[in-house]
């Protein structure tokens, strides 16, 4: 009677472990998403008041929904001379938030005359906070915080910018 307490013992014990370790998965390592900028076009910002180019920008273009929606997330950087440059088919009021986006950003809203109507400077990665355009706008630049400062951005600028013709 004792050996076959023992075996039952013994065989409950391993059952319980097979069922422990079997039923507890791995963690698997999820690779994160690098997304990688595609230069479509070139955005040149010039001064309202003199037409004196300010810069230019090579611009990735977000024209449909899901290129709305996503933007700049997901990415850890930027180089100076790069920008995303979203273009609405009409002139509304615009709000954007951070979520998801890594790197600060400066929001820059343009009119349908493609004149700088407002500015949302310094936007904070990962805030979900809304910032607004204050005034109907039809595009909006995104571009590494602090470059409408360094570059002495002001209402009343303006831009134009070039699309290529990119193979879908």
């Amino acid at each position: 009677m004792r050996n076959l307490k023992n075996y039952t013992t013994i065989l409950f014990s391993l059952v319980l472990l097979v069922s422990i370790t079997s039923c507890k998965k791995e963690k698997e390592a999820i690779a994160p998403v690098e997304v990688n900028f595609k230069k479509e076009g070139e955005l040149t910002l010039f001064k309202g008041t003199t037409d004196t180019i300010i810069k230019v920008f090579n611009i990735e273009i977000a024209k449909t929904d899901y290129e709305i929606q996503t933007g700049l997330m997901y990415r850890d950087s930027m180089k100076d001379d790069q920008g995303m440059l979203f273009a609405f088919n009409d002139v509304q009021m615009r709000s954007f938030y951070m979520k998801n986006t890594r790197i600060p950003l400066d929001l820059i809203f343009f009119d349908h005359n493609k004149t700088i109507v407002s500015f949302q400077e310094n936007a904070k990665p990962m805030d979900q906070s809304s910032l607004p355009s204050n005034t109907p706008a039809q595009f909006v630049l995104e571009v590494n915080a602090g470059t409408a400062q360094k570059l002495l951005l002001d209402v009343g600028d303006k831009m134009d910018y070039f699309e290529y013709m990119l193979e879908k």
